[in-house]
């Protein structure tokens, strides 16, 4: 389906909407529709023009050819400004908030409301009119907080209520549960339900197919900059949109390879940081991929960054390859053959300035270098590899990091472990954020790394990446181990209970 629907009820007709960058063809003639008070999904991999499309409606970029109608008129949006004056607001993934202001104060920005002289704000009809607003997305902060002390979650909500309070008809969210928490993507949920109750309608971005049945009422797949189909939620199983947003048919999206797995190749007791990781003790063999699960809280990250050395412990010894390291620093870490791709590749994984050929080689310079300096011939031959090893697609090993999609910005934080030698990977929510052909890809390195005899670490906050790729799976509860389950037969419920209560289900007696 192609879409053939209704025009009396369409609030927004983009009709052959084309943008290009340089030599890269981002949008090539993108038609999309938006009803009055829908939830309509945007879909595709990195790189497929969602974003770009996005940006356009909202006068960030103006695109070389097409149209935008908007109730009706045609509309000229050469700016956000533009956009906002027409209803038009986007929500990004980065907050654009003024952390040291108020949430009032952030609301209204340039745009407060004045006292009978100029330049005079008038504070106590602000704080007001964003306790209305606040009031209406059901955020429990006050109008005087400070953005700075909030959590993400409620930035979220303070961003929509800017969007709000300019009375806009169209809200676009850009990835709005890549940071959340199950128990404030639920609630973000009900906040959607209430402002398409009100008659917002909302464009929805995001990687995560499971969340669309809970609240998308179309699906549109982008793929390389064209449109491939619009679809009803009924036709819009998860196996189709993989197949229409990769081009190809996706079989497995987590292609877990059989390795042989040896002995023991990590081995930890009694960790602790002080309540946060509390006597956890475990082994990792060769060839395993270790699924670790736990809700948000239970010390999975603490855990991983404890290993690394990036946590200062309390009690507790760490044995790589029967060597202690136990308070070993990051760098002796590395050395001792710990890899670890963190929660936040941006912020921590990766030097987004730098290019995707010294990324690769930061953990291996003492290996390539000598008291003259860096061996540069042996520093492009190890990105060269990687890169055709991890499939990463680049202009060249001398682009920047912070210029690749988030996909391959991942696979760059994994191939500088591989060029490491690194013999324990330690990954924190390895393919957050990235979409379903990188998800898989990603998988495949790990399954690979596993069968060269390294053994994996895997945090996941999504559960179907744990089924689909561990060998066995640790549950954090409070800081605690609470079981060590072996994978087969083994439950997203299963996982559940114990992340939740602390211990296995007792079955009652017959």
């Amino acid at each position: 389906m192609t879409g053939s629907e209704p025009a009396q009820d369409v609030l927004l007709h983009m009709r052959g909407i084309s943008k290009r960058f340089g030599g890269v063809q981002a949008l090539d003639g993108v038609d999309f529709d938006l009803r009055a008070g829908e939830v309509h999904i945007v879909v595709g991999e990195n790189g497929a023009g969602k974003s770009t499309l996005m940006k356009i409606l909202s006068g960030v970029h103006q695109a070389d050819a097409g149209q935008i109608v908007l109730g009706g008129a045609q509309a000229q949006i050469h700016s956000p400004i533009d956009a906002l004056r027409l209803g038009v607001a986007i929500v990004y993934q980065e907050f654009a908030l003024a952390p040291a202001l108020t949430v009032a104060e952030n609301i209204f920005l340039g745009s407060e409301p004045l006292r009978f002289r100029p330049g005079i704000i008038d504070y106590r009809t602000m704080n007001a009119e964003a306790a209305k607003l606040l009031d209406r997305l059901n955020c429990a902060v006050a109008p005087t907080d400070i953005v700075e002390s909030l959590g993400t979650a409620q930035m979220q909500l303070v961003e929509i209520a800017k969007a709000l309070a300019f009375k806009s008809r169209i809200l676009i969210l850009d990835e709005p549960t890549a940071a959340l928490s199950e128990g404030e993507i639920g609630h973000l949920f009900e906040v959607i339900q209430q402002l398409k109750g009100q008659g917002v309608s909302i464009v929805y971005i995001s990687h995560r197919l499971e969340e669309f049945e809970h609240i998308g009422d179309r699906i549109t797949v982008l793929r390389n900059g064209q449109k491939i189909e619009t679809l009803t939620m009924a036709e819009a199983g998860i196996d189709r949109l993989v197949r229409s947003m990769a081009g190809r048919d996706v079989k497995e999206l987590f292609p877990k390879q059989p390795a042989d797995i040896g002995e023991p190749i990590l081995r930890v007791a009694g960790l602790t940081v002080g309540s946060r990781l509390v006597d956890a003790s475990f082994e990792l063999r060769a060839g395993e991929i270790l699924g670790i699960a736990g809700l948000v809280g239970a010390g999975r990250t603490t855990l991983c960054r404890a290993l690394f050395g990036l946590e200062k412990l309390d009690r507790g010894r760490v044995y790589l390859r029967g060597k202690d390291v136990t308070g070993h620093a990051p760098r002796e870490c590395i050395e001792s053959g710990f890899g670890f791709v963190p929660e936040d590749r941006k912020g921590q994984g990766l030097a987004l300035n730098l290019t995707l050929r010294h990324n690769v080689a930061l953990p291996s310079l003492p290996r390539i270098s000598s008291p003259f300096g860096v061996n540069t011939a042996a520093e492009r031959a190890l990105a060269q590899e990687q890169v055709k090893r991890m499939s990463i697609m680049a202009s060249s090993i001398e682009q920047a990091a912070g210029e690749l999609s988030g996909g391959n910005q991942q696979k760059v934080v994994l191939a500088k472990w591989f060029a490491a030698n690194s013999h324990v990977m330690i990954l924190d929510e390895p393919a957050r954020g990235v979409d379903v052909g990188a998800k898989a890809e990603i998988f495949r390195i790990i399954s690979e790394s596993a069968r060269e005899g390294r053994g994996v670490l895997m945090v996941s906050s999504y559960l179907p990446e744990i089924l689909g790729m561990a060998d066995r799976v640790l549950v954090l509860f409070r800081g605690r181990i609470a079981a060590d389950l072996a994978i087969e037969g083994l439950t997203q419920e299963r996982i559940i209970h114990v992340a939740s209560v602390g211990s296995e289900r007792e079955e009652s007696a017959a």
